[in-house]
């Protein structure tokens, strides 16, 4: 079987049940954004190695993200059921190794920083602001068919930029760099005053 069909020779795509979409269609946007930030987790994962703490999680959030893909897939007016599993704990899972990175750092996370600090610690930040793009790819693909966009999805894709900016910090803690801070998150401004 070949690889290639040909039918996207003129800007169109195939999404579930058989409808072709615009290859610059808000969905395939979105879609195509997610499958960038996922090449970019599996470039994370092989900076790591084989043996890094990290690398389970990664891999079930490189699933998910295919899960999830499949799913932003299938137009809210699809005949055709899409058997993928779906996350649906994606947040929480999430949020529980946000708390546990954050628990084991050597100071609180209170601040904006400048990206870098080391080579992983970099490539956390471009996941993170991947991630972010494609948020606002998601939100897109809402506004104009926000029934083929499950909650849960909204929310994990949310959570993964935060995880990915504590992935940087707890890399950065990990291995003594100083971060570079630039402001104080607003709402600890407002604590201050």
């Amino acid at each position: 079987m070949k690889i290639y069909t040909r039918k996207g020779d003129k800007g169109k795509t195939g999404v579930f049940g058989g409808k072709r979409e615009d290859k610059n269609s808000p969905r395939i946007e979105c879609i195509g954004t997610l499958d960038e930030v996922n090449s970019t987790i599996g470039l994370l994962r092989a900076k790591l190695g084989n043996d890094h703490e990290w690398q389970s999680n990664l891999h079930r959030i490189q699933k998910d993200m295919m899960n999830m893909m499949s799913h932003l897939a299938r137009p809210s007016d699809s005949k055709k059921e899409n058997q993928n599993p779906r996350p649906t704990d994606g947040a929480e899972f999430c949020e529980t190794w946000i708390d546990e990175m954050e628990n084991a750092m050597s100071s609180p996370s209170d601040y904006f920083l400048l990206p870098g600090g080391n080579e992983i610690s970099a490539l956390c930040h471009v996941c993170r602001t991947q991630v972010r793009r494609g948020e606002r790819t998601l939100v897109g693909l809402m506004q104009v068919d926000p029934e083929s966009v499950e909650e849960y999805v909204a929310a994990y894709i949310n959570r993964l930029s935060d995880l990915f900016f504590s992935m940087a910090r707890a890399e950065m803690d990990k291995h003594g760099v100083a971060e570079e801070k630039w402001n104080l998150f607003l709402y600890k401004r407002k604590k201050k005053n």
